[in-house]
């Protein structure tokens, strides 16, 4: 496939950059060009980030699923689009070419339909990584319903709050999922969440690891016996919905500030040019490469970098179902030669981790199919950049350092691979169509003087095609989130530094949000699952550098009791208890790397809790914690910090 907006040199980016912030409507409306539209659009864009209203391509009409898959069967039917690579090396790994994926995918759309599920409604999916999850994405996106996808980590009662704040009335599930030596319960996790639940009808089920389930009549099918039923009718078509540009596409959910879960909204025409323009231009997609993306599709990487950016541009796009250190830390490299691989996207937080055995693991393994390296989800450090650089890519494929958001939709920070300047872990230069400023506190812009490196929390002027529309059933929360800090910007959270050449290194949070391997935690909602403990008096939750994973979590817990001894035994036992309830509420990924149980928190008088001060101690700062004399109880401190774990 041809890509007529594929930018190729320095010279180029610079002339498209200007282009695209002179005339941001004019710019992104030729781009759009290159997609099949059923109507086109009459207005380009019409915003304001005071309410906020973003519309793009308003009055276009189209299906994002015909730009994913029929527009790409005449020419490249045969083709593969998904490759997909078991969590067992033993297990056969499965070819779909984008014909077989387009029949899938409107069979799938059929079993939807027959089971109730129309334009406008909810879906939630909650399955491990097979290529049925791809595809009931694209299905529900084919039907015009809107997808909600739940990572598999997630808890019963995490599940059970998007369902309500989405009012999803349908699931589709699998029995289980495998993830590396674990066997993962999916079916009998979402039983749970769905106890007290009154919108869900209908919960459909793929088989994968044949764990016994409980079918509830009338309410749960299985997968298999309702293709079944489609194909007994000869059904291979299913007519795409005809969406509006600004029809929501997806919602994804993503961790606040506060505890109740935020529901992100994308929509079908600006996400879908967005993502596929920062794919090909990103990673410099050329025709049969094949794309490893090695995210879930539970999170906004999996959605927009191997669902539909690739699917968009006629990629090839492998989804992997396992973890990168099973049943060796050489995993990767073997999928990497078995396949030939040529764009690897991972994770910081993989890539030190796999830092940590050594350089056995890739004894042996060729790798030279390797063109590009991405990371993504956290800012890179130098070491694990250089690690990366050298002994995967053999100093031969530049590496893009990867920055955005769930809210984002795609990159917006990024070099363009070995066509504009790598620096090591800076995401440099930001996309066409960004205007990123730095703030001070107050909002006023920071403007550089000379050479000078400049430090600020990062805002975007103006919007782009693949921006949130608004946070699900609460659209003042949006507002407020992310538009009323520094009023006529997007605050994206993270602080930034630019230097003289205008490239940017992002610092992280500025907020109340945790970025633990990728994974946004919001404080607030970590301390209610710690609280919910039934010891636990107060907790307060901290971010501190961890060496694999970019950001540990710090609690500091009060107990009932002292420090955590109580009549039903040790301080031991209690972290585990708070651990279990952690699990239980949010999900694993949410556990704390250290507890330390304290008698009091530092706060001012007027009850607030100085999260500066706990920050200083977990990062073991102890000699710089800055004026005490605004605190209720100053010697609360010196106990903390003769506390440190």
């Amino acid at each position: 496939m041809h890509y007529p907006y594929q930018i190729s040199s320095f010279e180029q980016y610079e002339a498209e950059y200007k282009r695209s912030i002179d005339d941001p409507a004019e710019f992104w409306s030729s781009i759009a060009e290159n997609f099949v539209w059923r109507k086109k659009w009459h207005t380009t864009l019409n915003w304001n980030f005071t309410d906020p209203k973003i519309e793009w391509f308003k009055g276009g009409k189209l299906n994002i699923t015909e730009n994913c898959l029929d527009r790409h069967l005449e020419k490249s039917g045969d083709m593969p689009a998904l490759i997909w690579e078991p969590n067992d090396p033993e297990e056969h790994h499965r070819i779909i070419t984008y014909k077989k994926l387009h029949e899938k995918v409107c069979q799938f759309a059929h079993v939807l339909k027959n089971n109730g599920v129309k334009k406008g409604d909810r879906v939630c999916i909650y399955m491990g990584m097979i290529p049925e999850l791809a595809i009931a994405v694209l299905a529900c996106a084919r039907v015009g319903a809107i997808h909600s996808v739940i990572f598999g980590g997630f808890s019963a009662q995490s599940i059970a709050d998007r369902l309500y704040d989405a009012q999803a009335e349908y699931v589709v599930t699998c029995d289980g999922a495998f993830r590396g030596a674990k066997d993962i319960p999916l079916k009998s996790v979402i039983d749970d969440s769905l106890i007290g639940n009154r919108t869900v009808k209908k919960v459909i089920v793929a088989t994968r690891t044949r764990t016994p389930v409980s079918m509830i009549k009338g309410r749960d099918v299985w997968w298999e016996d309702e293709i079944k039923k489609v194909e007994t009718l000869g059904l291979h078509d299913f007519p795409a919905e005809e969406m509006d540009a600004e029809d929501p596409l997806f919602i994804l959910y993503t961790s606040g500030s506060t505890g109740k879960p935020k529901g992100v909204v994308h929509t079908c025409g600006g996400y879908m040019v967005y993502t596929n323009y920062t794919f090909v231009n990103v990673f410099q997609y050329q025709t049969g490469y094949i794309h490893f993306c090695t995210a879930d599709i539970g999170w906004i990487t999996g959605h927009s970098y191997i669902v539909y950016g690739p699917l968009s541009a006629g990629a090839t796009s492998l989804m992997f179902e396992g973890v990168p250190t099973f049943p060796d830390a050489s995993r990767f490299w073997d999928i990497v030669d078995k396949f030939k691989v040529n764009i690897l996207y991972t994770a910081p937080t993989a890539i030190r981790s796999l830092m940590g055995f050594g350089l056995g693991p890739l004894q042996g393994k060729n790798l030279s199919s390797l063109k590009v390296l991405g990371t993504v989800g956290e800012p890179i450090n130098e070491e694990a950049w250089h690690w990366y650089s050298e002994h995967v890519g053999k100093n031969n494929c530049p590496v893009v350092d990867t920055w955005w958001q769930t809210e984002t939709g795609g990159c917006l920070i990024s070099n363009l691979a070995g066509i504009t300047p790598a620096v090591p872990s800076w995401a440099t230069l930001p996309m066409p169509g960004l205007q990123m400023v730095l703030v001070d506190e107050a909002g006023k812009e920071i403007v550089q003087q000379g050479d000078e490196t400049i430090s600020g929390n990062l805002c975007i002027k103006g919007p782009w095609p693949g921006i949130l529309r608004t946070t699900y059933g609460d659209h003042e929360r949006c507002r407020t989130n992310y538009f009323a800090t520094y009023p006529g910007m997007y605050f994206t959270g993270d602080g930034a530094l630019k230097d003289k050449n205008g490239f940017f290194r992002i610092t992280g949070r500025v907020d109340d949000v945790l970025n633990v391997s990728g994974h946004r935690i919001g404080t607030a909602e970590l301390e209610n699952a710690i609280n919910m403990h039934a010891g636990v008096v107060e907790s307060a939750v901290v971010g501190y550098p961890h060496d694999v994973k970019g950001q540990g979590i710090y609690a500091y817990v009060i107990y009932q009791g002292s420090h955590g001894q109580n009549t039903h035994g040790t301080a031991e036992l209690v972290r585990k208890d708070i651990m279990q309830t952690i699990t239980r509420i949010i999900g694993a990924i949410a556990k704390p790397d250290k507890i330390q149980f304290v008698s009091g928190l530092p706060k001012t008088r007027s009850g607030k809790i100085m999260r500066r001060i706990l920050r200083k101690v977990a990062e073991g700062e102890t000699d710089n914690i800055g004026d005490t004399s605004a605190l209720l109880d100053p010697s609360v401190v010196e106990e903390i910090i003769k506390g440190k774990l």
